[in-house]
């Protein structure tokens, strides 16, 4: 299955961070297709000093949603993320499911697609280098069109 995953980083190395969990997710949850440049963006839900990088990769996995999750979970665990709080903090990496082929899918830790996904640009941009005609399978819009409808 095609699954689109988010990545950010707002503490150390960013880039360093974002590398080393693509290399990560090649490794432990299946083949990278493409990724999309870096960007820089301001924080989402909560203040800090330290702007975001933020990009999004292409993997096709054969692992199912919720064992994907796991995975990913592993991969930040490895990298350093601490959560120290619920909500919105400054971490090390975010690894976001944000699309797993057309699949709609409610569980009690996961939600595809990602139900913040259209109402944030810094996944929306980098979606938009890589797939921009690609149908949200519940807003039945393509992402160019949410980027856009972001933007204004």
């Amino acid at each position: 299955m095609r699954t689109c995953l988010s990545l950010g980083s707002n503490l150390g190395n960013k880039e360093l961070n974002l590398n080393t969990a693509i290399e990560n997710l090649q490794s432990q949850v299946g083949e990278i297709v493409e990724v999309s440049q870096v960007y820089e963006t301001e924080p989402w839900g909560f203040e800090t000093e330290n702007n975001f990088l933020n990009s999004v990769a292409i993997v096709e996995t054969d692992l199912e949603p919720q064992k994907l999750l796991t995975e990913i979970k592993k991969i930040e665990k490895k990298l350093g993320r601490v959560k120290t709080k619920s909500g919105y903090e400054s971490r090390i990496i975010d690894i976001d499911i944000i699309f797993y082929d057309n699949l709609i899918y409610e569980g009690e830790e996961l939600i595809i697609p990602h139900k913040y996904a259209h109402k944030r640009d810094f996944v929306l941009e980098p979606l938009n280098e890589l797939v921009p005609d690609f149908t949200h399978p519940v807003l039945n819009l393509p992402i160019s069109e949410l980027l856009k409808r972001v933007k204004n």
